[in-house]
């Protein structure tokens, strides 16, 4: 299941993100997994959650993100939560791409695994084929 944090730049997805997993520390009962670009959430999260760098993994693009992405999944079968924060700056910025990115997460995270994305863009200038995880 993939719920969407939609909002211009500034607009506070980020925080409203780490609110989330915060709280997903205390209540789950498996493991989080964090996927971000550049550590800025180091000192903001809750240390049980798993933060990874895709810089650091050298990850550009939809393709290499969601091999990236299935290859982390495959990895844990413990893992009930995963957010990702910035898909479009990971994409750069290609909705086409971001779109089946998310059909793509959505098939192997299925019910299981509770999936929360940020998306730096005003809900209207969204595709149809994104705004239906509103």
């Amino acid at each position: 299941m993939i719920k969407l944090i939609v909002g211009a730049k500034g607009s506070g997805k980020t925080k409203t993100m780490i609110d989330m997993i915060n709280e997903a520390t205390k209540t789950t009962s498996g493991n989080i997994v964090v996927i971000e670009k550049s550590m800025k959430l180091t000192t903001e999260i809750n240390h049980a959650a798993r933060l990874l760098d895709v810089d650091e993994y050298h990850i550009q693009g939809a393709e290499m993100l969601y091999g990236f992405i299935a290859g982390v999944l495959a990895g844990n079968y413990d893992i009930t939560e995963l957010f990702l924060d910035g898909i479009l700056k990971i994409v750069d910025h290609d909705m086409d791409a971001a779109a089946k990115l998310l059909a793509d997460i959505d098939k192997i995270a299925g019910n299981a695994i509770e999936v929360v994305v940020t998306v730096s863009a005003s809900p209207e200038s969204l595709p149809e084929d994104i705004k239906k995880y509103l």
